[in-house]
């Protein structure tokens, strides 16, 4: 059995779905406690209560303590399966987490999987928004042979939520290594500037305007698709999504989501200002792709190696976890005044 103290490193929600996901591959009984132990509200929070449940369903797994609030949980799976699948979270709770849960577990299984999670939040803070996850995530793991897309049917924002989408996943036999050594030159600047109900204000435009202002006074240029979108009256709000490709296959992202007191305007300059940030750094990933990375790599035969400019505890928390489950082993040096991760 694998025992896992929630209440380790960053205490976070990231050990409960990154414990789960890999358990289910391992197809080993998993004891989590102290679940969330280090943040405001601990324990099982709706959208980690639905991560839970998705993933039980996938490996049609036998679970004690999955309720709202737990701290302790126990979750003993079975053979990975494909199929369609539908969750609903039912708050504003996030959707990307949801299916950063369970992408890990779907590249295992043995036939497709098309997941749809309904009633959450497609964009909310303190989660990289679903259009993150489409351009950058979803191409940086292809680049492992990752067959994954992701398809929008409904925006969802904080409170209400309302969002809808579906992630498909095609089966892998094997994650290949990836080696992200160099930057190299910047290839092109993309973005999409999204906002739903909110055209009359011209949201979308704006907050696209703003960005490219903020990147050309960088010397940067970058096209930005705009996008009004109004497929959930029951919420509005806005994102935006930027990415950088370089001639040697990085790709660097940045994202920010509009809220209430925050102008249009201040959305785009965030967004900028964030992947500038990256970009002059020169690293091979953003600060945020560079967590997520940890458990595909992880999970990969062969030495794996990508630059980034701060080590998160999210980052950490990743790799103490894939060291203490898979027995990976990772390094971590500062080469000009940035961080080189390999997994050996």
């Amino acid at each position: 059995m694998i025992e896992i103290d929630g209440s380790e490193k960053s205490g976070s929600g990231t050990i409960l779905r990154l414990s789960i996901a890999l358990a289910s591959i391992l197809n080993e009984e998993l004891h989590i406690y102290n679940i969330r132990k280090k943040r405001e509200n601990p324990g099982l929070r709706p959208q980690h209560l639905e991560a839970v449940l998705t993933a039980a369903k996938l490996v049609n797994a036998e679970v004690k303590g999955a309720y709202l609030g737990s701290k302790e949980l126990w979750f003993k799976p079975n053979t990975i399966r494909g199929g369609n699948f539908e969750s609903e979270i039912g708050t504003a709770g996030s959707i990307p987490m949801l299916f950063m849960t369970v992408l890990p577990i779907c590249i295992f299984s043995k036939e497709k999987v098309n997941l749809t999670v309904k009633r959450g939040g497609t964009d909310v803070r303190a989660s990289p928004t679903i259009n993150y996850l489409k351009n950058i995530m979803l191409r940086v793991l292809s680049k492992m042979g990752v067959k994954a897309n992701i398809e929008v049917k409904k925006y969802g924002y904080y409170p209400v939520g309302g969002g809808e989408a579906t992630l498909s996943v095609e089966p892998s036999s094997t994650l290949h290594p990836i080696v992200l050594d160099e930057f190299g030159k910047v290839k092109e600047l993309r973005g999409i500037s999204v906002c739903t109900f909110l055209r009359d204000r011209k949201v979308s435009e704006r907050q696209a305007l703003a960005a490219l202002k903020e990147l050309r006074a960088k010397g940067f240029e970058a096209k930005i698709d705009i996008i009004y979108d109004e497929s959930n009256p029951l919420q509005k709000g806005s994102s935006i999504v930027l990415w950088c490709e370089s001639d040697r296959g990085a790709i660097l992202g940045s994202d920010s989501i509009g809220e209430i007191g925050k102008s249009s305007e201040m959305v785009g300059i965030d967004a900028a200002r964030k992947l500038v940030s990256e970009v002059e750094s020169r690293v091979t990933v953003d600060i945020h792709m560079a967590d997520m990375l940890i458990p595909y790599v992880a999970l990969s035969k062969g030495e794996s190696t990508f630059k980034v400019r701060e080590i998160s505890d999210h980052l950490e928390t990743n790799i103490w976890l894939c060291e203490k489950i898979l027995g990976a082993g990772f390094s971590i040096k500062m080469v000009d005044r940035i961080f080189k991760v390999t997994k050996m």
